[in-house]
């Protein structure tokens, strides 16, 4: 199996401190990840620095990322969930997007898009705040001219409803033993010593890629049975963590 890395919930109020640490480690084996970029971000669990202190250098530090083979993602809008949808793959019962008219999530993908778009940063792909969307989403992407998306359970990279879609890991340890690719999801603000640890041990003894090299793989095309399969793990690990907490 080969591992790609994404960084969720940047923004210039992130935990600057942990999100470094953790990039030094994947620095030191030459992995670039994705990078899923808050535009404007609301979200107040999101908030763990001044923003005045980083604003100013978080535009430059984001090209700059850019320019050395960091792919970037818009991350929702705001991140600020306003609906208790799960929409299309409901790992989670809330969302920014999912539930929400066509009308409303155009508005916020564009706003969102522009917003880095005026900074000089290209959006490659979508990144859905708590992994919601719905199908009002996928068309409001496509007519923004965004057709990748980061989410999904699989082995490999799938085309559905226009989209390319780059599957995240339902369970990585079970996973690296199979052939195939997956993303490891990695919430840098939240990281306690343990997940600085782990991200040490999967670097040094996985196949991990940057994740440009994932954007080169092939996508299969994906039909109705994959997606109401893929549906239902999402829906069941949903259930699950929310057994366990």
């Amino acid at each position: 199996m080969k591992i790609a890395v994404r960084m969720d919930d940047i923004s210039p109020q992130m935990d600057w401190a942990k999100w470094k640490r953790a990039n030094q480690i994947l620095a030191e084996h030459h992995i670039t990840p994705l990078l899923g970029v808050v535009p404007d971000n609301l979200d107040d669990n999101l908030i763990k620095e001044n923003e005045s202190a980083f604003k100013e250098e978080f535009w430059s530090f984001l090209r700059k990322c850019q320019d050395e083979g960091y792919v970037l993602a818009l991350h929702g809008c705001h991140h600020v969930y306003d609906t208790n949808k799960g929409g299309m793959f409901p790992l989670n019962s809330f969302s920014e997007f999912a539930g929400h008219s066509y009308e409303t999530q155009y508005e916020r993908l564009s706003h969102g898009k522009k917003i880095l778009e005026e900074h000089g940063i290209r959006v490659e792909m979508f990144m859905a705040p708590a992994h919601s969307y719905d199908r009002n989403t996928l068309k409001a992407l496509r007519e923004l001219g965004i057709s990748k998306m980061t989410d999904g359970f699989g082995m490999n990279p799938y085309m559905y409803r226009g989209m390319t879609f780059y599957p995240i890991a339902h369970h990585l340890e079970k996973q690296w033993n199979k052939p195939g690719y997956t993303t490891y999801v990695l919430h840098t603000n939240t990281m306690e010593e343990k997940d600085f640890e782990r991200i040490e041990r999967i670097v040094s003894q996985q196949d991990v890629i940057s994740y440009r090299e994932y954007l080169q793989v092939e996508p299969k095309r994906a039909g109705i049975l994959y997606r109401v399969s893929e549906y239902g793990m999402a829906k069941a690990k949903h259930m699950l963590v929310k057994i366990r907490s």
